[in-house]
């Protein structure tokens, strides 16, 4: 089994992101992730990160490296998810842990990540991985 873990260089290898992280954005069509992505990439150093199993992708983690007082300099990641037909084979956690290498290489002090309320399993998964709950996130749509 050949599993390998990048960063998505190239506009091609974004694209191949896609129907995975279509999964966890289901209201983002192909070409408002390929834009939406070219343009945080462009703007806040977005990244995807992919795991491959012999050529196809079975998770993505998208990321950006932020600095604020509160947190210092952290690997903040906006989206992390397994395609459900390849859950509870690892691959999450094997890119959740190559996120905290990577955050770690590049000089972070913290890793943070929010999930929606409804999201238990993936909540288990982030406190099983030593994640803690530091606090509420609060939205208002505008």
């Amino acid at each position: 089994m050949s599993i390998r873990i990048r960063l998505a260089a190239a506009p091609d290898e974004v694209e191949r992101c896609f129907p995975v992280m279509h999964e966890l954005r289901p209201h983002v069509d192909r070409e408002q992730f390929l834009g939406q992505v070219q343009r945080q990439a462009d703007t806040h150093g977005y990244q995807l990160a992919f795991l491959e199993e012999t050529g196809d992708i079975r998770a993505v983690a998208g990321f950006r490296t932020i600095e604020m007082l509160a947190w210092r300099r952290a690997l903040y990641v906006d989206d992390l998810v397994t395609a459900a037909a390849h859950q509870g084979r690892g691959f999450g956690g094997r890119l959740f842990d190559w996120l905290v290498a990577h955050a770690r290489r590049e000089g972070c002090v913290q890793l943070h990540l929010d999930s929606g309320v409804q999201r238990h399993g993936a909540h288990r998964f982030y406190l099983v991985k030593g994640m803690d709950i530091t606090s509420h996130h609060f939205a208002m749509k505008l």
